[in-house]
């Protein structure tokens, strides 16, 4: 069973040295993880406590798991994870989380937006007593406007539609996992993940802290508009059966619509008027038409992720590994 940890076990951890584990996906970053780790050693080790850095390749083509086991030969405290093929990124931090041993598990980017200097805010809300922290951008550097537009409408599709009202406003993609939290997220086996409706969905103590987001140091996110459309569709069918209430209330107005419209036609058969117009005809059509593909297709949806779950087919496998690692908190080793 799942503990919910108390202030007597805080105490505990504040008053002894405990482990840190940060957690970063990575994809193509061999141009930044050596920037990274010469911004994140020298924060750590002025925090006086024991960390580890779990680097998790998302099956790059460029030189990052190579620069990984580099690292690893140099500071045994960063240790690596290469997956067999590209899984995405929230699989790549669930990955990280069933590997870490940590009082607490911080996830941050490996492309230099999440400035390691931050951590020490993050750490001070956990000591406090918080046991989830979200970093919320209260300015982005060198975002397009279509893209910050974009992020705003998908958390407040989350915060009002799907009823996730916790969730930060901006986003977050920069937090920090008590331990307890950790144990409880590793507990769900979900395929399609949608990692930060998840854990805010979890419940346990949450607070924020505000910061400003850089601008990518190198190279191009691989981020891609399909890669965010699936997670909108995940988040949404994750957490939310709207769209199928949805469905049910646009079929009864459309039927609604039909048969007012049928009895209009009857109407003017029986006075003589006899109806017009095959333009009119093929438009209602055409509109009903679409309707019902939408509907089949938003049903299909939610019928392929039902479909997915029941396969039980690993999430993730692991082709390499550099450093030691424990058991993991998952169940079963994916590798």
């Amino acid at each position: 069973m799942l503990e919910v940890g108390g202030s007597k076990q805080h105490e505990e951890q504040v008053d002894r040295p405990y482990l840190l584990s940060i957690i970063t996906p990575a994809y193509n970053e061999a141009n930044n993880l050596p920037a990274l780790y010469k911004r994140l050693n020298p924060v750590l080790d002025s925090l006086k406590l024991d960390w580890e850095w779990i680097i998790v390749d998302d099956h790059s083509s460029d030189r990052t798991f190579t620069l990984i086991k580099e690292l690893n030969k140099t500071d045994p405290r960063v240790n690596g994870i290469r997956f067999s093929r590209n899984f995405g990124s929230h699989l790549a931090i669930t990955c990280g989380l069933h590997h870490s041993r940590g009082n607490c598990a911080i996830i941050m980017a490996a492309d230099l937006q999440d400035p390691p200097e931050t951590l020490p805010l993050l750490l001070k809300e956990w000591e406090e007593g918080a046991k989830i922290v979200f970093a919320v951008r209260a300015h982005r550097e060198g975002e397009k406007a279509s893209k910050v537009g974009f992020s705003r409408l998908f958390f407040f599709l989350m915060r009002f539609v799907v009823g996730i009202r916790e969730l930060p406003s901006t986003g977050s993609d920069f937090f920090l996992l008590d331990q307890h939290v950790v144990d409880a997220f590793c507990q769900f086996k979900e395929s399609n993940l949608s990692i930060l409706p998840l854990i805010t969905w979890l419940g346990f103590r949450q607070t924020t802290i505000t910061y400003t987001k850089e601008a990518r140091a190198h190279g191009r996110s691989g981020w891609s508009l399909g890669k965010k459309l699936k997670l909108v569709v995940d988040s949404i069918t994750s957490f939310s059966y709207f769209p199928i209430h949805l469905i049910s209330l646009v079929g009864f107005i459309v039927s609604l619509i039909g048969f007012c419209y049928a009895g209009v036609v009857i109407f003017n058969a029986l006075t003589g008027n006899l109806p017009q117009g095959w333009s009119s005809l093929m438009v209602v059509l055409l509109v009903i038409g679409g309707f019902q593909m939408l509907m089949m297709g938003v049903l299909g949806e939610y019928l392929w992720r039902a479909l997915d779950e029941s396969r039980r087919r690993p999430r993730y496998l692991i082709e390499a590994k550099t450093g030691s690692f424990a058991p993991t908190r998952d169940y079963q080793e994916h590798s």
